[in-house]
């Protein structure tokens, strides 16, 4: 089977997929009403099947962000309800693994393609994310107003080291995950999984990934500074 075939039907395979969920309604199960409703069953079946509980909590959250499958929220207030602090350990692996696959997909699938066809007109921009792409990526993670999905995408596009984009995810969720993890204590209180993010918690964030960022702006604020110093005319 021809490379470009074989692409075709990986995409085709997914996207078969992503639809089946959604007809079928499998989606909607990555509910907050779904586990309310399921909560004490829920934490029954972890005191007697803890590892079993896990290890399928972990394959669902990678399934779900490989898969762009809205729900990620969702389970990770759930961890925090089953499982506590150790629930930031399993939402980072799930969490992290599902990344990465949706990542490589998207980096077999098209990024290849886009820096084959367009990588002369790419060239400032691969050298900027060779330069300072881990800081970009950090800042995008630490800020919950990036979609989760998109990053995992679009970074695929892009050339930026799968190492580095891997370290770059499992440090960057983790501030939202302690948070998430901790307010899933209060899974049958929460009307929405908005009242969870106040402002003042989205404040912290941002002000987190701006202090991520602020060594790229320095750096270009510095060599834009001597390239004007050199730049200067000499006086007679």
């Amino acid at each position: 089977m021809k490379p470009a075939h074989k692409k075709i039907l990986i995409a085709l395979i997914i996207a078969a997929v992503i639809v089946s969920i959604r007809v079928f309604g499998l989606d909607h199960l990555l509910s907050l009403e779904t586990f309310r409703q399921y909560r004490d069953q829920l934490l029954a079946f972890t005191s007697h099947h803890y590892l079993p509980t896990v290890a399928i909590f972990i394959l669902i959250y990678i399934a779900a962000v490989a898969l762009s499958i809205p729900g990620a929220t969702i389970l990770t207030l759930t961890a925090g309800f089953l499982f506590g602090f150790f629930g930031v350990i399993y939402v980072n692996i799930g969490a992290s693994a599902g990344a990465i696959l949706a990542f490589l997909a998207a980096r077999y699938l098209i990024g290849d393609w886009v820096q084959k066809h367009y990588g002369e007109k790419l060239a400032s921009f691969n050298k900027e994310i060779a330069e300072n792409g881990y800081n970009y990526l950090l800042t995008l993670r630490f800020i919950p107003l990036f979609p989760f999905f998109l990053i995992n995408i679009f970074a695929g596009l892009t050339r930026v080291p799968l190492t580095t984009f891997a370290w770059t995810t499992i440090v960057g969720i983790l501030p939202g995950s302690f948070v998430y993890i901790y307010t899933g204590r209060q899974l049958g209180i929460i009307d929405k999984p908005g009242d969870i993010l106040s402002w003042q918690i989205i404040l912290a964030f941002v002000l987190l990934g701006l202090l991520v960022l602020s060594p790229v702006v320095i750096k270009k604020f510095m060599k834009q500074k001597r390239s004007n110093s050199t730049n200067v005319p000499e006086e007679d």
